[in-house]
């Protein structure tokens, strides 16, 4: 009988072991990426923001508070904001129904309609409120058909929220056309199924996890809307107490060498911005709770 020498006898196997992870390097990663991250939003936020804040405290807090509440600065406050605001919650129900034909339906010319949206974000503003002004004036196309019954458009505040409206409706039609692409027909026809009409799919169904993306779009069209300047200095009679905004004061303040009052409004529209978009996003996360009961 052959004895098998030592050497032909086979090794027990014993697993590899796995290089542990190198935590300094996985964690200098990291802070490159926070440093560069850090680096970016200081030099294109944080450092204008900090300088303009600068700025306008070097004005005494009494002539502060005289710029930022005087009386012209008062009503381009509420031309800018309420007008604004109306046509981003304008936008937020009707964007949604652009957005609903151009993923729900097919018609001719379908491709052409879809990339027009997108329009507004490539043309430039002043080419924007050129055309607004010539088609709503009284001897325009559109603005030609109100004029028989007393209705101005272009040189009003009327003017301002068209122009508004224009600019920031592709937000809302493009954050909302992606979440109506992932949505499921079935989910539809099993409500249907279950003896529910269309309002109520639509209302307990379709609509709950379309509202945070409505509430994005709607906030970022307002935020847009607000810094416009382009459009509706051509649009609008840039008149006090009528139909002046705010950016338009700014730049008007700035033409007077006004650097000081310029910066003060300008702080005025930032915080006020802030506050409401703050509520805008308390209300995106509500909707999100909705959502998920």
């Amino acid at each position: 009988m052959a004895v098998s020498s030592p050497n032909s006898i086979p090794q027990r196997l014993t697993p590899k072991k796995t290089p542990k992870p190198n935590i300094g390097s996985y964690l200098s990663k990291i802070h490159i990426t926070w440093a560069i991250t850090a680096l970016y939003l200081s030099i294109m936020l944080f450092i204008p923001i900090a300088a303009m804040l600068a700025k306008a405290f070097t004005t005494p807090p009494a002539e502060f508070w005289r710029i930022a509440t005087s009386p012209i600065a008062l009503s381009a406050y509420d031309v800018t904001f309420t007008t604004s605001l109306i046509t981003a919650i304008f936008n937020g129900v009707f964007g949604t129904l652009v957005a609903w034909v151009l993923v729900r339906y097919d018609f001719p010319f379908k491709r052409i309609v879809d990339a027009s949206v997108d329009i507004p974000f490539a043309l430039p503003t002043a080419v924007a409120g050129l055309t607004l002004a010539t088609v709503y004036s009284q001897s325009g196309w559109i603005g030609s058909l109100f004029a028989p019954f007393g209705i101005r458009i272009s040189f009003t505040r009327l003017g301002v929220g068209i122009a508004m409206t224009l600019i920031s409706l592709p937000f809302v039609v493009r954050t909302v056309q992606p979440v109506l692409q992932e949505m499921e027909s079935e989910v539809e026809e099993a409500a249907w199924s279950l003896g529910a009409d269309e309002f109520v799919t639509f209302w307990r169904v379709i609509l709950p996890p379309l509202l945070p993306a409505i509430l994005t779009g709607v906030a970022l069209g307002f935020a847009r809307a607000v810094g416009e300047f382009g459009s509706t200095v051509i649009i609008a009679s840039n008149t006090p107490f009528v139909d002046l905004i705010a950016p338009v004061l700014i730049f008007q303040r700035l033409e007077q060498y006004d650097y000081a009052g310029a910066t003060v409004i300008g702080i005025v529209l930032l915080v006020i911005s802030l506050v409401l978009l703050v509520g805008i996003n308390l209300l995106q996360a509500w909707g999100r709770r909705y959502d998920k009961k």
